[in-house]
């Protein structure tokens, strides 16, 4: 609808240039005036689950030396296992899963749990926002995985469950969208060994990835291709060359083939198992990050693995426990080694810190953020945006993290 009056709109400027051009001058400054209001029509109308551009990359050294405990929800009765950030229509929300069966939304600029869905019958361990259903319907659409093995999806604005996956025959776990075709496709790990790969429109399971030896915990589908445009398909209905990384407790990687629907790559080097995988995205350019994985592992470990030469090229060690969630942050430090600025990688573990590391260096860690006292562990994070107290109501880089009953924010 939007570009179909910008359209209209530079027909009608043409139109006018043409008949009246002492009208010129008028012209264009309802025109710049007019794009103005779209761009401002935009940010009122999108959908938003990452923070991450290349061309907003803050500076560490500003965030490690002022960030501080801002914001701290409470209302869930156990482990928060999973929290995911996204906006909505100029609302900035939090969803978050745990052991306490529940999801729940939380406000951030007001500081409230807005809603409570209580239908899994066991623990939530993965809550992911929907892009699909904002995409198609403009509908806010939380999507939860279970120890009840299903799948569920819940509607916001309506208060009511709207899909159930039911495919797993044990403990549904890492969930992630597709970042192709407008989040249409979703992939998720299994206790069962398998990861599935499911059709959110048609609520379909498409492919059932076998290989895993034991409970696959965590998954990630491959960042957005530049050569690549919405409308392509995935494998199974017709080849785009993404890939699906999935860590497990048989301590193994592995990255499979949507294309051919086979594991293509299997990295080893984990002691215990992988709970966290991420891919690094293409935006992250020189800074060291695309073209691989980020792993953390109950070994205690960070590690860092290049696709191309399917081989293990940084371990970061410091954690004293094990590492339940790992990241690319959105800030870039300069790397006097290399002679160029670095990516920041960033890890939460059960010894109560998020610890930021320099992808290019395994030496000690840039900066630590230790836990509340009560909070036990970290079992997971998010980075999100903060309005800053100014008068121009400007943005800032936030870190979210879940522990035992509580969320909690720094910035």
């Amino acid at each position: 609808m939007l570009l179909n009056e910008i359209e209209k709109l530079k027909h009608d400027i043409e139109l006018k240039d043409k008949i009246i051009l002492k009208k010129d001058n008028e012209v264009r400054e309802n025109r710049e005036k007019t794009n103005d209001e779209n761009k401002e029509n935009n940010n009122k109308d999108t959908f938003s689950t990452t923070v991450l551009t290349q061309s907003s990359k803050p500076n560490f050294d500003i965030f490690r030396l002022s960030s501080n405990l801002i914001k701290t929800f409470t209302g869930h009765k156990s482990w928060v296992c999973s929290i995911d950030y996204s906006t909505f229509d100029g609302n900035r929300l939090l969803c978050s899963g745990s052991a306490d069966k529940t999801v729940r939304v939380w406000d951030i600029d007001t500081n409230k749990q807005t809603q409570v869905f209580n239908v899994h019958s066991a623990g939530v361990n993965c809550v992911k926002f929907s892009p699909y259903h904002y995409y198609n319907n403009r509908h806010g659409v939380i999507c939860s995985s279970s120890h009840d093995k299903t799948i569920c999806f819940w509607d916001i604005k309506n208060d009511q469950q709207l899909q159930i996956f039911n495919g797993h025959t044990d403990a549904a776990s890492g969930i992630e969208f597709s970042p192709f075709n407008g989040g249409k496709y979703l992939c998720s790990g299994s206790f069962d060994k398998t990861i599935c790969l499911w059709d959110v429109e048609t609520s379909k399971s498409l492919h059932v990835f076998n290989g895993h030896t034991n409970r696959v915990l965590c998954v990630s589908f491959s960042p957005l291709q530049s050569n690549n445009n919405e409308s392509n398909s995935i494998g199974v209905i017709g080849g785009n060359g993404y890939t699906i990384c999935s860590g497990s407790f048989d301590k193994m990687i592995s990255i499979w083939d949507i294309e051919t629907i086979k594991q293509f790559i299997l990295f080893k080097g984990h002691e215990d198992n992988v709970w966290s995988v991420k891919y690094g995205s293409n935006e992250l350019g020189n800074s060291g990050g695309a073209n691989t994985i980020l792993s953390g592992s109950h070994d205690k470990s960070v590690r860092l693995w290049d696709i191309r030469s399917s081989q293990q090229i940084q371990v970061f060690n410091g954690h004293t426990s094990t590492v339940y969630s790992v990241e690319y942050t959105p800030f870039l430090v300069k790397n006097i080694e290399v002679g160029d600025s670095s990516n920041v990688i960033c890890s939460g573990s059960f010894d109560n810190t998020v610890r930021f590391w320099d992808i290019r260096s395994n030496k000690k860690e840039l900066y630590v953020i230790n836990g509340d006292k009560e909070d036990g562990g970290i079992l997971c994070f998010k980075f999100l945006s903060l309005k800053m107290k100014n008068k121009n109501n400007d943005y800032n880089f936030g870190l979210c993290y879940g522990s035992i009953n509580s969320i909690r924010i720094w910035g």
